[in-house]
């Protein structure tokens, strides 16, 4: 059978993958898992959500079930994921529910859980929580059952949070941001004001049912309009749960997460900041990323596609920035979890505080074209093992040499290999994936 979590919770179609049924469960079965880690107290939950319609159902259900196993719950509403996992750290508790299907269309849903201070939960914990939903445990009555209070100043608090994370003030900026119709649609045109920016906010009017709608990081040409015509200094764009960042500058141009993080790199370096002169990338980061942080005397570690990847290297490692070119970028040192809305932030900072355009800072790294072809096979294991496909890869690299990349990299859950190149012009790593993807094919 299938494991229920994914790399980043329980997600699916809500109320027929994730039914209110399997969210109280689950709820119940975190409450009873983390207190058994520490039965000194009676435990406390933060539960937030995004605005989707399946949002309010499924916050009730979580409810339910946290209080049903004697958790004493805390509602902080719509707020960003990264809120929630502040929060969580902020108000004590010991854990955290955030309810939210991130870019995902509004029909789905998901439930990320944090152990207490904000931390996302290791597999082994999760894989105790999804054993737990077969148990049959004894429920506490009377006094013990759990209470659910609302927290009026969330929203309060996170922005204080953020204010106090950014580097400098970000005066003389005007900026537009896409909230994506979720769950930053309050707290990102605040935060961004409060810390002094003129601020244009666009997809800002949840509904319930447009959350993601053609807009947000992962639809960005309203974005890029819309600084158009605004004359504004650069665009934000986050997604439904606000746990992405990626940016447009003055001339409409996309500023990916890679491009973020070489500016935020050497922002961090120039204050004395980024740990070892290194940053966490992932195998996906552009080849771009490399070249530059490689003339800038930087050094990368690189981990396998997936935010949770990325921060555990960076936990263990102990060092400052990381992040992906999705957009996720984590900055340990003010947050457990990547966070759209205090990367944005850092990088008007940056852009304020050095008077230079967000291209100019950007510019410092050249995006190589990227090509990614998937491929279906019978059995992606014997690719991964077949000697022609190494000759075939191997061929492509000698040409390309240092000017390109190769990658080929099978699905975690789909019989696909998905096939990556990238080279100097776009036919190049075009004509190069093609090729090597009808290897793959035969293979």
């Amino acid at each position: 059978m299938a494991r229920l979590f994914g790399t980043d919770g329980v997600r699916g179609l809500a109320n027929s993958d994730l039914t209110p049924e399997l969210a109280l469960a689950i709820a119940a079965s975190a409450a009873r898992v983390l207190a058994a880690h520490d039965s000194s107290h009676r435990p406390v939950a933060v539960v937030g959500r995004d605005p989707r319609a399946s949002g309010e159902m499924l916050q009730a259900a979580v409810c339910a079930g946290l209080a049903s196993a004697g958790a004493d719950v805390m509602q902080v509403g719509v707020l960003p994921t990264p809120g929630v996992a502040f929060l969580v750290g902020d108000l004590g508790a010991d854990l955290g529910v955030m309810i939210s299907a991130s870019h995902n269309p509004m029909p789905d849903n998901g439930i990320k859980i944090f152990a207490a201070g904000g931390h996302k939960l290791p597999d082994s914990i999760e894989d105790e929580i999804e054993a737990g939903l077969a148990e049959t445990a004894e429920r506490p009555v009377g006094a013990g059952v759990g209470r659910i209070y609302d927290i009026a100043d969330a929203h309060d608090r996170y922005v204080a949070h953020l204010l106090a994370a950014v580097p400098n003030r970000l005066d003389g900026l005007k900026v537009v941001v896409d909230c994506a119709n979720g769950a930053a649609w309050a707290a990102a045109p605040r935060a961004f004001r409060e810390a002094g920016a003129e601020v244009i906010a666009i997809h800002a009017l949840p509904d319930g049912e447009n959350i993601n709608e053609g807009c947000g990081s992962t639809h960005l040409d309203d974005l890029r309009a819309a600084v158009l015509a605004e004359g504004a200094d650069l665009g934000i764009a986050h997604d439904g749960d606000a746990d992405r960042c990626l940016a447009v500058d003055a001339a409409g141009e996309i500023i990916d997460g890679d491009q973020i993080m070489a500016v935020l790199a050497l922002a961090m370096r120039d204050a004395g900041e980024l740990t070892d002169d290194s940053l966490v990338i992932t195998v996906m980061s552009n080849l771009g990323l490399h070249l530059a942080m490689r003339d800038a005397g930087l050094k990368l570690r690189v981990t396998a596609v997936g935010d949770r990847y990325v921060l555990d290297e960076l936990r263990t490692t102990g060092l400052a920035l990381g992040g992906e070119q999705s957009g996720h970028v984590l900055i340990p040192r003010h947050a457990t979890t990547g966070d759209g809305l205090l990367t944005a932030m850092h990088v008007m900072a940056r852009v304020a505080a050095t008077g230079r355009s967000l291209a100019e800072l950007a510019g410092v790294m050249t995006r190589l074209p990227q090509v990614l072809v998937n491929v279906k096979v019978a059995d992606k294991a014997a690719v991964a093992a077949s000697a022609v496909v190494s000759a075939a890869v191997l061929a492509v690299e000698a040409e390309l040499g240092d000017s390109g990349r190769v990658l080929l990299r099978p699905s975690g859950t789909e019989q696909l290999v998905r096939v990556m190149v990238e080279a100097p012009s776009q036919e190049a790593a075009q004509t190069a994936a093609d090729r090597l993807a009808a290897v793959v094919a035969t293979a």
